[in-house]
């Protein structure tokens, strides 16, 4: 039996996936979890082969989580199941650790063929979101930029910003110049809306 833990916070989603799934001759939904932070003691205790994660959770996201159980349990398996088929998305998911990244619209059928695969080592990315990524190309932002951005776009003044990252204000607004710039938008609300909609935040 492969064993599944399940991280998704829509409970009727979470639900309704861990039913598909146990009709699975050969999986067994060992775990299930509505919030992020839940996630890697929940797989510490239960040992999935497969850990089944949504991107967008309360407490810690799917990506952030990925990179957690590869640290902490190396042998857990993650597939990112998503909405959110960006493209930056994909490729953040990829250097967390993650063997495979599906949105939520495909068969359960799909999903089951993905979470054997990724178990017998195999990578399995949604075609479309594949060839979305190729053409996409890399974030052009740097790890500080994506920092500024995400909570610049939540409307924080620059003091507010400085304070909380401990620059001086004047770094902040470089930082958030270079962003606008590198995103094509003529402010730091849009840069950063623009940054959420690739994925790159």
């Amino acid at each position: 039996m492969i064993r599944v833990l399940l991280a998704e916070d829509q409970g009727m989603m979470r639900g309704a996936l861990a039913l598909l799934l146990g009709l699975e001759p050969d999986i067994e939904v060992v775990a299930q979890v509505g919030d992020g932070t839940q996630v890697v003691p929940a797989a510490l205790e239960a040992r999935p082969d497969v850990a089944l994660l949504d991107i967008e959770m309360p407490g810690r996201g799917g990506l952030e989580t990925a990179a957690d159980l590869r640290d902490r349990l190396p042998a857990c398996r993650v597939l990112i199941l998503t909405t959110f088929g960006r493209p930056g998305y994909l490729r953040r998911a990829m250097d967390a650790g993650a063997r495979g990244f599906l949105v939520k619209d495909g068969p359960v059928e799909d999903l089951a063929d993905a979470i054997r695969r990724v178990l017998r080592g195999e990578r399995v990315v949604d075609p479309a979101l594949a060839a979305a990524a190729l053409s996409a190309g890399p974030s052009p932002l740097t790890e500080r930029e994506r920092e500024i951005l995400a909570i610049a776009g939540d409307g924080a003044t620059i003091a507010d910003l400085a304070a909380r990252l401990h620059l001086s204000e004047s770094t902040v607004r470089n930082y958030l110049s270079s962003a606008i710039g590198k995103t094509g938008t003529r402010n730091r609300v849009e840069a950063a809306g623009v940054a959420r909609h690739n994925g790159w935040l």
